[in-house]
């Protein structure tokens, strides 16, 4: 895939990501649109026609007009139109009340013909225009048809009046609108795509496994708990959908303990340690849902919250498994805390799934209980790559190798698989034939 394509698909899942801001800045921008019809409201024409006397000076004019300019005489007729004493004289009829100043504004004066003049006035309604165009031709005709007049009487006549107003206030008013919602897409999509690409969190389980080189092995839709008595409801009661069910079978699958017969007490336990971060409040309930599947399917299973850097993190977690009552799983499974002085008294799992919290920032794998096997736990768009690597490599120091990671409440437009590995392993490997978790020897 060419790189313009790859930049183009990433601005695509930035934009859907934060499609409610968008969705808001569009808002806030058809509102502007609004707010700007409204204040600058589509106005409506309508004009008067005004005909002058057809003197020889007019008549001259008419040759003169058929080059682009019209005769004195009616220039200056044209003049006397927007003079103050006419618009004064018109304002007595002019709707709504006005001031000259505004009037002169509001009206346009042309010239059609060497001896007809048009009066244009605007208006929020069609009456308000018609009324102001004749207002303002009749006191023209008032003012030039005195024998006082300071031109000399000049017996002009309407014409044809004001009586039709023309426009389409309602198309501007959409245009605005649509004006206004485009300008706000363009700039909450430039908002979004520069929080985006700014934003250094993972969340393509194809990000998450190449951040640290480690296959993604499940990625399940979690709870979120709010208190102890949830906690208890969820070790009891969890019952994830199809797909969820079979994502947690094949981690287990891949990590090992499905083959485990639950029933042979000799069989050799299998433990995993499921750290998550802090900072990740829903990567928290991957151990105990893991846990709770794998009782679900005959496994008998020990759940074990161990310590953690940031003791609020999983307090609730915490309470909800130092309960004397245990969560009824048919037998199959059973809780505790890692300090709980009485954890060895738990009778032997043949899984045990070891809950611990670090740091992002200061990862001490150390201070966790060791287990055969440990994974990550990781919500998208919760960690960062350096989060990551920072777990991976205090693991490393402790002589721990991260064998997978599990995410929680993966991206519903994620299509990419997280690198999962092929599940065939060389040499003998051992299959569940029943959900009791008996096995059968498969040799290559």
């Amino acid at each position: 895939m060419s790189e313009q394509a790859l930049d183009l698909r990433r601005s695509a899942q930035i934009l859907r990501r934060h499609k409610i801001l968008v969705g808001i800045a569009v808002i806030l921008g058809a509102l502007a649109g609004i707010i700007y019809a409204a204040a600058n409201p589509q106005l409506l024409t309508s004009t008067a026609l005004v005909i002058l006397p057809q003197s020889e000076q007019a008549q001259q004019g008419a040759a003169v007009i058929v080059d682009g300019a019209a005769d004195p005489y009616t220039l200056t007729q044209q003049v006397i139109i927007t003079s103050n004493v006419v618009l004064r004289n018109a304002l007595p009829h002019v709707r709504p009340a006005t001031s000259v100043d505004k009037l002169r504004r509001d009206i346009s004066v042309g010239i059609l013909t060497p001896y007809v003049i048009s009066v244009t006035a605007k208006g929020n309604v069609a009456s308000d225009a018609e009324t102001t165009a004749n207002a303002v031709a009749r006191s023209y005709l008032n003012y030039v048809g005195s024998t006082s007049s300071p031109i000399g009487r000049v017996p002009a006549q309407v014409l044809e009046p004001a009586t039709s107003a023309t426009g389409a206030p309602l198309r501007p008013l959409l245009l605005d609108i649509l004006a206004g919602a485009v300008a706000g897409l363009l700039i909450g999509g430039i908002i979004a795509l520069a929080l985006g690409r700014n934003d250094r969190r993972l969340r393509e389980r194809n990000e998450i496994a190449d951040s640290i080189g480690v296959p993604v092995l499940a990625s399940v839709s979690v709870a979120q708990p709010p208190d102890a008595a949830g906690w208890m409801n969820l070790l009891a009661d969890y019952a994830p959908g199809a797909v969820d069910a079979w994502q947690l079978r094949k981690a287990l699958h891949q990590l090992g303990p499905m083959g485990l017969n639950s029933s042979d007490p000799r069989a050799d336990g299998f433990s995993l340690a499921v750290l998550s971060l802090s900072t990740d409040r829903k990567a928290l309930a991957l151990g105990p849902q893991l846990a709770a599947s794998a009782a679900a399917v005959g496994i008998s299973t020990a759940l074990v919250i161990g310590p953690a850097q940031d003791a609020n993190t999983a307090a609730t977690l915490r309470a909800a498994c130092a309960a004397a009552v245990p969560p009824q799983r048919s037998g199959y499974l059973r809780v505790a805390v890692a300090d709980d002085p009485h954890v060895d008294e738990l009778p032997r799992a043949a899984l045990t799934v070891v809950v611990a919290v670090v740091d992002g920032k200061a990862p001490r794998v150390a201070d966790t209980m060791r287990t055969t096997a440990t994974t990550l736990g990781v919500s998208a768009s919760a960690v960062t790559a350096e989060q990551l690597a920072r777990i991976a490599v205090s693991a490393a120091v402790d002589g721990r190798e991260i064998a997978g990671i599990l995410v929680a409440d993966p991206d519903p437009a994620d299509r990419t698989t997280g690198r999962v590995p092929q599940v065939a392993r060389p040499g003998l490997r051992r299959m569940p034939t029943r959900m009791t978790g008996t096995t059968t020897e498969i040799r290559p």
